[in-house]
């Protein structure tokens, strides 16, 4: 049986986050085909001292893999991209945009509009789409999914069904 293809995926800090409460930082690292990477400029966009901490033992466990913006083609993307939104936001669209590559954002707004104009919709991963991978993998229950969403919406990520045995079917 062939192997899937590879999937990069630049990651942005509301995913992080996002994974970190739920205490699933672990998805970046067993969702094959995909494989997370997450510019510096995100990195440094955490705060939290306990994320980061979180977002240091995933890099040097090697389940997310720490990038800069540093090719040609990106630098100048990034800098237009700087004028309409933060510096973290502007490196995962760069690098996804000249790279060819996915992005794990929920972003909405501005930052969606550009990323569907540079990108595409289909590239475009939110922490619903990551959660919906681990149940189709059997690696997190539904019912552990739907406890999880309750603790997004408590931190300010409310998903829009009641439970992820919806949308699955």
């Amino acid at each position: 049986m062939a192997q899937e293809p590879t999937i990069i995926v630049i990651t942005d800090a509301n995913i992080i986050i996002n994974l970190f409460h739920i205490g699933q930082l672990s998805l970046f690292g067993s969702l094959p085909p995909y494989r997370f990477r997450v510019p510096r400029d995100v990195v440094v966009e955490i705060l939290d001292p306990a994320q980061q901490i979180a977002v240091r033992n995933c890099i040097e466990a090697g389940v997310l893999e720490e990038i800069v913006v540093d090719t040609m083609a990106a630098l100048p993307l990034f800098a237009e991209l700087r004028g309409i939104m933060g510096r973290g936001e502007a490196a995962c669209l760069a690098l996804a945009a000249t790279g060819g590559f996915h992005i794990a954002s929920d972003e909405k707004q501005r930052f969606r509009r550009k990323a569907i104009e540079l990108i595409g919709e289909a590239r475009i991963l939110r922490t619903e789409f990551l959660l919906l991978e681990a149940i189709r993998r059997d690696q997190i229950a539904i019912g552990d999914a739907d406890h999880f969403k309750d603790i997004l919406a408590a931190n300010h990520y409310a998903l829009p069904f009641n439970s992820f045995a919806d949308i699955l079917k």
